[in-house]
């Protein structure tokens, strides 16, 4: 899980922990449980893709949401 926020900076690292704690929280599931860190994967591939900042937690539910 750490070693995909490591290629991030500080400002993006809280950009990608903001929008999963924020899926974690409506999804009532545990930022260190398996969806989380898949969650936390599936958030800095998007970011990574360019996503802006603001729409990374529009677009994590997208994904995750299927």
């Amino acid at each position: 899980m750490l070693l995909s926020l490591i290629s991030l900076d500080d400002h993006e690292i809280a950009i990608v922990t903001d929008a999963v704690r924020q899926w974690c929280g409506e999804k009532k599931l545990d930022i260190d449980s398996v969806e989380g860190r898949r969650a936390i994967t599936v958030a800095v591939d998007l970011l990574q893709m360019n996503t802006r900042g603001d729409r990374l937690f529009a677009e994590l539910s997208k994904q995750l949401d299927h």
